[in-house]
């Protein structure tokens, strides 16, 4: 019997579903081939269950030692037959075999996760050894099942004499897809989008001030009734229209004034409102045929999508008529087929019986050919 001594710990700061998964990690050393002959392999005493705490976690101990130091309550035995660990915080999924090779296993276990769709862990493990002088050993990333028959193991192709810690991190938790073309979905917090959200509320927060503030404003916006001020630089970047206002020598660039005499003071702030990223829900509702006009004239189109995505929603026998003008004005086909599923194939044709006479004096001729094809295609006998 080789004496040795090992210790177990858990790092990390989140919370953790592994091991709800009934996934636990074993690590193991195999001696050298000076090992003792007819030294057989031990079957360690399965660890009792208990949830992986943290994403990160890891387990430490030393190869044999001729002459080990005795520690209080951290001893352990390597013998023919069995593994003890006193640790009064035990890492309990974590134990040490002897054998051939240095490895680390994690072997499956029952837990409650639901067969059709078990989480799929993203993984990678670590090995250091104190030294001197200090060495590291870490695996390529892995992904795994977590509910499968087959153990997972990593072997080390070296090994070497001393302390040594065995780190297994959990880089992602998620959850299979039922679906063979769609990709796995994560279910742990992603901490850079978390970052990336930060970032942008305070971006937000700079323009917002830049724009009620006028900090270094150098644009003056004319409208019907009123003037705005606004910068250069934000409207050339999300208008291809006004970056040509800007760049080439037309009156705009030499006065630095924008004259927009198809919109009202309201509606002018609503739109430089999106664009500034300070716009209100109730702000864009209310201003949203106006703010598709201005998105058509400069191209912004991002407000022109958001626009029609928008009155998609609220399609009514009241309505339809004028968003289907619209969806023909400026060439919104998803608008468009909205408004012809509405009244031929939901049949509210019936509804604006006393409108359409008067839609059909003014609609362009392509739309009203349009029209009358759905109405083939809607009322086509089955």
């Amino acid at each position: 019997m080789l004496p040795g001594v090992i210790t177990s710990r858990v790092r990390g700061d989140g919370a953790a579903a592994a091991a709800a998964a009934g996934w636990r990690g074993r690590t193991g050393w195999r001696p050298s081939p000076g090992w003792p002959s007819g030294a057989s392999t031990p079957s360690a005493p399965p660890p009792t269950a208990a949830p992986i705490p943290s994403r990160s976690a890891s387990g430490t101990g030393s190869l044999p030692n001729p002459n080990p130091p005795l520690l209080r309550d951290h001893r352990f035995a390597l013998s023919n037959q069995i593994i003890r660990q006193f640790d009064p915080n035990p890492c309990r999924y974590l134990s040490v075999e002897k054998a051939r090779y240095v490895y680390v296993r994690l072997f499956p276990e029952p837990g409650r996760v639901a067969k059709e769709r078990p989480p799929l862990a993203r993984f990678l493990l670590r090995a250091c050894w104190s030294g001197p002088p200090r060495r590291s050993c870490v695996s390529p990333v892995h992904e795994h099942l977590l509910r499968s028959s087959e153990d997972f193991f990593w072997q080390l192709d070296t090994m070497y004499a001393g302390r040594f810690t065995i780190d297994v991190e959990f880089l992602d938790l998620k959850i299979a897809s039922n679906n063979a073309a769609e990709s796995s979905t994560s279910i742990w917090p992603n901490e850079s989008i978390a970052v990336q959200n930060i970032a942008s509320k305070s971006s937000l927060g700079c323009l917002s001030r830049m724009l009620t503030e006028s900090i270094h404003a150098d644009v003056t916006i004319n409208t019907t009734d009123g003037v705005l001020k606004a910068h250069k630089a934000i409207l050339a970047s999300c208008s291809p229209v006004f970056e040509s206002m800007f760049l080439h020598d037309l009156k705009e660039k030499e006065s630095s004034t924008i004259n927009i005499n198809d919109m009202c003071l309201e509606s002018c702030s609503a739109l430089i409102g999106f664009i500034y990223g300070t716009i209100k829900l109730d702000q864009f509702w209310k201003h949203r045929l106006s703010l598709l006009a201005a998105a058509n004239k400069y191209s912004i189109s991002d407000i022109k999508d958001c626009c029609e995505e928008s009155l998609l929603e609220d399609i009514n026998s009241s309505n339809v008529l004028e968003r289907l003008h619209v969806a023909w004005l400026y060439q919104l086909q998803k608008l468009k087929k909205g408004c012809l599923t509405y009244l031929f194939v939901f049949g509210k044709i019936y509804d604006v019986r006393e409108e359409i006479n008067s839609f059909f004096q003014h609609a362009d001729r392509e739309l009203m050919l349009e029209m009358f094809q759905e109405v083939i295609t809607a009322w086509k006998p089955i």
